[in-house]
């Protein structure tokens, strides 16, 4: 896919801007857009060195007690964009397509509580705990105003953040999300049943086991280390985080009661091949925010960022300039 030259130029420039951004994420521009690249993204994407990304992280205290591990990439001086990555993830959920995402962003990256190398607290696990740490992030970097894109759980809190603080958030990305049940509905039984299979996990997590392998299986292919270091990172999670996300972060329940509070402008995303987050949760997120833009990608699954970057990243980047609205 990348010419080997190239492709080795571009790794070395991304470990010494690493280096030299250790100090200062601020002044770090991830994003290495090679000859005649586009002002809105790179027209080749560029290989990310997975070592240096995790090299760049750092970790700040909140008031709230939380420390959380974070790292800020592309224009010091962009609009400003946070990232929230989905249960037993990380910051690094996002690799795949920060190549194609515009330049002229300010990437904010963050390891959720529970995940990567922010702190992994007895409790507490619900969507308002996770999107108060996004809150207190985003004052301790002084940002007033950001646009937030989230992928699964991630999207269940850039949607309460979006509610709950509608004078920081801009514009919302939804991804892999879900509008919960209609009440008064009865919950369908779900083709794969992961929550009783997490139920049934024991420490320590074995990252090469069945579950694992199926827990990061894809319709279409996705680059294989890249996953390696995904299950590797989920298996080290306690397994009381596992299972407090799951019954605390991962209810959707009441989504459809805050709903109405998000007045911010919506993309949302989905592959037609998810099988976590089923045609009903998607058709009673479309209700429930009526002007939302919608894109969907036929054959793509719960990952579709994964499975087709620069498909998503130019979705995105034109919604985030509001060329797709």
């Amino acid at each position: 896919m990348f010419n080997s030259n190239r492709d080795a130029t571009l790794t070395r420039t991304f470990r010494f801007t690493a280096a030299l951004c250790r100090g200062s994420l601020l002044a770090c521009a991830l994003l290495l857009p090679g000859p005649g690249a586009s002002a809105a993204a790179p027209a080749t994407a560029t290989k990310i060195d997975l070592d240096a990304f995790e090299a760049m992280k750092k970790s700040v205290a909140l008031p709230n007690g939380e420390t959380l591990a974070y790292l800020t990439m592309g224009d010091p001086a962009g609009t400003p964009v946070v990232l929230i990555h989905g249960y037993t993830d990380s910051a690094r959920d996002w690799v795949p397509l920060i190549p194609y995402l515009s330049p002229h962003l300010r990437l904010i990256l963050l390891d959720l509580r529970g995940h990567g190398r922010s702190g992994k607290p007895e409790c507490c696990y619900t969507r308002f705990d996770f999107a108060y740490d996004v809150k207190l992030l985003l004052d301790a970097l002084h940002i007033a105003r950001a646009d937030v894109v989230g992928h699964s759980l991630g999207s269940f809190i850039a949607q309460t953040f979006a509610e709950l603080w509608p004078g920081r958030t801009a514009r919302v990305v939804l991804i892999s999300s879900s509008g919960g049940r209609r009440p008064g509905t009865a919950p369908a039984a779900p083709k794969l049943d992961y929550a009783a299979a997490i139920r049934e996990l024991k420490e320590p997590i074995e990252p090469d086991s069945k579950f694992m392998l199926e827990w990061w299986s894809s319709p279409t292919p996705v680059d294989p280390e890249f996953l390696r270091r995904q299950r590797q990172d989920a298996a080290r999670i306690p397994l009381h985080v596992w299972r407090a996300i799951l019954d605390q972060g991962l209810t959707d329940a009441d989504l459809q009661r805050t709903l109405p509070q998000l007045k911010a402008p919506v993309l949302l995303i989905w592959g037609s091949a998810d099988p976590l987050m089923e045609e009903e949760v998607r058709t009673s997120l479309r209700e429930a925010l009526p002007q939302a833009v919608v894109k969907i990608f036929p054959g793509l699954g719960h990952n579709p960022f994964w499975e087709e970057p620069a498909q998503c990243a130019a979705v995105i980047n034109s919604f985030l300039t509001g060329r797709g609205n």
